[in-house]
């Protein structure tokens, strides 16, 4: 899928941990102690989001066997999962080899309530201002996933390096009419934690990770839910 994005558009890194044999508290005092002291910026919040993928999950394979070239589609908003929707933004997460990009789109606000359908996303998407290339582009693709997490933000002392801790992994099921949100599966999870910096700041990245006790995952919050909530 190519789309249309601004100019000099940063890559960066995204290195994403799953940790399952430690709390919250726990991670938290290492990303607090790591030599490049970091310290929790914003505040927590929710993260939701509707994952998009073709007839054939072509995105879910695309992650699965490692495509170098993958795009993955979603609308994301933050704290309250169901209700009426402010501020949603639909984003395309661009992977090209070891980097990525994310490219953004303002929508107008919608309501997540039962028998929500894809017909409603159709109306959202074609009253929004995106370019109307994305919108035909889009158009092959339907709802698969409906996610919910907590997130924490921290960022290291020279700005560089930023963390973020996501923890109450929810994941429900969406398809295209119907919908019912009764069936969802909760992760097992403590916490993932995803390492983000610009590709020109990867030379220093081992000073953060060396420190931490986890290990590297290719696995995605995208592929954990559709492997639970689908039989």
């Amino acid at each position: 899928m190519s789309i249309i994005e601004p100019e000099n558009i940063d890559y960066r890194y995204e290195r994403k941990f799953f940790i399952d044999n430690l709390s919250i508290h726990q991670v938290e005092s290492m990303v607090k102690l790591n030599p490049l002291a970091f310290s929790e910026i914003y505040h927590r919040r929710y993260v939701n989001n509707i994952y998009f993928d073709t007839p054939e999950f072509l995105s879910y394979h695309d992650n699965i066997v490692g495509n170098s070239q993958r795009t993955k589609v979603r609308i994301r908003w933050y704290n309250e999962l169901f209700g009426v929707i402010k501020n949603p933004v639909l984003e395309f997460k661009v992977k090209s080899g070891l980097v990525g990009r994310k490219v953004s789109f303002s929508l107008p606000m919608f309501e997540l309530k039962k028998n929500f359908s894809s017909s409603q996303i159709e109306e959202i998407i074609q009253q929004s201002k995106i370019p109307e290339k994305v919108k035909l582009e889009i158009r092959c693709l339907g709802p698969t996933l409906l996610n919910r997490y907590s997130r924490k933000y921290f960022q290291s002392a020279n700005g560089s390096y930023r963390i973020t801790l996501d923890t109450d992994l929810v994941f429900y099921l969406i398809g295209c009419r119907n919908n019912s949100f009764l069936r969802k599966s909760i992760k097992d999870i403590n916490v993932v934690l995803e390492l983000k910096y610009n590709q020109y700041m990867d030379n220093n990245a081992n000073h953060i990770t060396n420190d931490f006790p986890f290990r590297l995952t290719k696995s995605s919050k995208y592929v954990t839910g559709i492997d639970r909530i689908y039989p």
